[in-house]
């Protein structure tokens, strides 16, 4: 079969209107698995966190997490679902190597939260996504395809599973349908992911880092003729792992399925898989209906009936909502639309208003979460969060800055000792002798040695050349290990020099 021709993007959105849908699954942080009590830990070495429940042997019993079930009710809250007030479970019949059970424990037509919605926004225009459901499920295994050029199952030589992540506790968002997004429709998709992954990461039900599998987006495209009536049929690029490649997997379906219908071709019904390097989807299986799952009320499990109190607990423990929260920081911190951006990518927002709250100026704060923070995660190759520092310890070493006791240079010699293990800032500070030169007659006699060093540089200055000042600065902060305050240093210079 001949590779279809892909047709200009803006060739295709002016003769097809795309509908998106959006199904998004959310590993939840819970310390045990959704049935049983196996940890959860990510990177464990394989099939160590499994037993007879997860691995589905014969006569081994689910129990249910309650943890995990608050974590979905407040998923839901925080998406404006309703709760439902009794649902269940449901065995979801199909055969892959990674499913122990060769069912999945999840639900289907009884979810336990409906009927919500998330608003985004996209240069300037605000879009209502509409949630269909929020429901529970187990995860799978994760099978390894060793010997093929793709590490998929086709071409390899053989293949590993591992049961770890088989069971853990599992949401899926589920969107209703999404029109009229017109040529913004990939951004429009990336928008939601970000704001759901930043939704989801506020409430502290999930760590939802794409990159190792806890949050991962199913995008469906569907494109119909311009003044068309009926959507078309659609397609589900499964388990893209970033919001940038959410964005790609959109555009790059347009394009694809534009080009089939243009040739007179027609969309089957698949699921399909994204290629990070090339950008491109390709096809995988035929999608099943719901049918084809035969789906039937779980068994081993008792229906569930969360209390409305408890639901009232749990909506009002719910965070400030992380649109309501940039638009406070942006107010209250006095930055630029681009500046926000900048911190919200960075992943810096919750560091620097920790930072804040331990004391620093918000703008002492961003300053060096933003630069040097954020220069040194980027030479490891780490998240800024996961730097071996913390707010509060940035906040004392500002805190020092601004007592005149460090200035910039020192402090990011106290940062390095900080992330290098050497203890807390004022451990730093004293085991290094980091703190600024303050007395002034240690400081006079500095400036008196460097003056008669640098004659012919003090007689410019004394003769009105104030500008060469420069020049005897950098020997003082040399001859002091950088520990003199300049500032000070310049206005003794000054006074020395008989220049006002």
């Amino acid at each position: 079969m001949s590779t279809p021709t892909l047709m200009p993007y803006d060739e295709a959105l002016a003769r097809y209107e795309p509908v998106l849908g959006i199904e998004t699954h959310i590993e939840l942080g819970t310390a045990s698995k959704m049935f049983c009590g196996c940890p959860t830990a990510f990177g464990a070495p394989p099939n160590t966190q499994v037993c007879p429940v997860c691995l589905g042997l014969p006569g081994a019993l689910p129990v249910t997490n309650k943890a995990a079930i608050e974590g979905i009710i407040k998923i839901g809250l925080a998406l404006s679902c309703d709760i439902v007030e009794w649902c269940r479970f449901a065995r979801k019949n199909y055969f892959y190597p990674d499913m122990p059970k060769n069912f999945q424990i999840s639900q289907y037509d009884e979810p336990l939260c409906v009927d919500g919605h998330l608003d985004v926004e996209v240069e300037g225009e605000t879009y209502r996504i509409e949630i269909e459901r929020v429901h529970m499920e187990e995860d799978t295994g994760k099978s390894l395809h060793v010997g093929g050029a793709t590490g998929r199952i086709h071409g390899a030589d053989h293949s590993l599973v591992d049961y770890n992540r088989a069971g853990i506790p599992l949401v899926e968002i589920v969107t209703k349908p999404i029109p009229a997004t017109g040529d913004r429709a990939p951004l429009v998709a990336r928008a939601y992911a970000t704001e759901l992954r930043e939704l989801v990461r506020s409430l502290g039900v999930s760590d939802v880092r794409m990159e190792q599998g806890s949050m991962r987006c199913d995008v469906n495209v569907s494109l119909m003729p311009r003044g068309a009536s009926e959507w078309g049929t659609r397609t589900e690029t499964k388990n893209v792992n970033s919001l940038r490649s959410v964005e790609r997997a959109v555009r790059s379906e347009i394009e694809r399925q534009a080009g089939v219908l243009a040739a007179g071709g027609r969309i089957v019904q698949e699921t399909r898989h994204f290629h990070e390097d090339t950008g491109a989807t390709t096809s995988g299986r035929s999608k099943e209906e719901a049918q084809d799952y035969r789906y039937f009320p779980e068994p081993d499990l008792v229906p569930m009936a969360p209390s409305r109190e408890w639901v009232d607990e749990l909506r009002a423990s719910l965070p400030e909502p992380p649109a309501a929260r940039r638009a406070r920081v942006q107010r209250e911190w006095g930055l630029s639309d681009l500046e926000l951006r900048d911190v919200v990518n960075a992943g810096a927002l919750d560091l620097i208003e920790r930072t804040v709250r331990a004391g620093a100026e918000a703008g002492a704060a961003r300053k060096w979460w933003m630069n040097e923070l954020s220069r040194r995660a980027t030479e490891q190759g780490a998240e800024l969060a996961d730097l071996p520092i913390t707010p509060e310890q940035v906040a004392r070493i500002q805190e020092m800055v601004a007592a005149g006791e460090l200035n910039d240079k020192l402090a990011r010699q106290v940062f390095t000792g900080v992330l290098a293990g050497e203890g807390a800032p004022d451990e730093v500070v004293a085991a290094r002798g980091l703190k600024v030169v303050s007395d002034d007659g240690e400081l006079a006699a500095i400036i008196d040695q460097v003056i008669a060093d640098n004659a012919a540089v003090a007689d410019k200055v004394r003769g009105g050349k104030v500008s060469a000042v420069g020049a005897l600065i950098g020997p003082v902060m040399k001859a002091t290990r950088g520990q003199a305050d300049a500032g000070r240093a310049r206005q003794l210079i000054l006074e020395r020099l008989g220049v006002s």
